[in-house]
């Protein structure tokens, strides 16, 4: 008898995660469009078919939405990051990884970067701290690769890092040509301008290994 509570109750959250993600995949191009301010709780309601006051059983207010949002970009990032860089067999190979690992992302989720830019202010003081914090350590995977490959230091790799983000993330306004076409080209020249961040320091990028006979 114990099972049937314990199943159905397993349904229910399953429905109200569910729920919640279809709230906030329509919150993306809906903040992304008119802005944080301009969206109210009727056209977040409308846009997932239900009434504006019936989110408030899934968030407590607009501002969750935007920082489950925000959030939830930013630990899936550095989740993906801390995981590509972990698993290449070098440095070059991380580095070739994380690069595609972005230009997915910034590709899949041109809605997101635009909100990210444009909205992180509007987060409660806590939550902008928590994505501040998971941004940071992101870019902290990726200069620990910049400079394996490129021997450049960590703080010479941070802005290099930065700058390679502000190209990848151009999607919003850059992506005018097929999305194969348009991953190749912000995928050669993200890894061009990163590797050229040793000869900034005198150092020119270490070559990848060469693979095995």
């Amino acid at each position: 008898m114990g099972a049937v509570p314990t199943q159905r109750a397993r349904a229910d959250r399953q429905a109200r995660r569910h729920r919640r993600d279809e709230i906030l995949s329509a919150a993306a191009p809906l903040f992304a469009r008119h802005g944080f301010h301009g969206v109210s709780v009727d056209d977040l309601g409308a846009a997932t078919g239900t009434s504006g006051p019936a989110l408030y059983r899934h968030f407590r207010s607009k501002e969750e939405v935007l920082a489950e949002l925000l959030l939830g970009v930013s630990e899936r990032l550095l989740e993906g990051g801390v995981r590509r860089a972990a698993a290449a067999p070098s440095p070059a190979d991380a580095l070739d990884s994380l690069v595609s690992f972005h230009v997915d992302f910034a590709l899949g989720e041109p809605d997101v970067i635009t909100v990210q830019a444009r909205d992180l202010a509007n987060l409660p003081p806590e939550a902008r701290r928590k994505v501040r914090s998971l941004q940071h350590r992101y870019v902290s995977v990726w200069a620990t690769v910049i400079d394996g490959v490129t021997g450049c230091g960590k703080e010479l790799a941070v802005a290099a890092a930065h700058a390679a983000f502000g190209l990848m993330n151009s999607t919003p306004h850059s992506a005018r040509l097929p999305r194969h076409e348009m991953r190749a080209v912000l995928q050669s020249m993200a890894l061009g301008a990163l590797r050229s961040a040793g000869s900034v320091a005198g150092r020119p990028a270490r070559p990848p290994a060469a693979p095995p006979d």
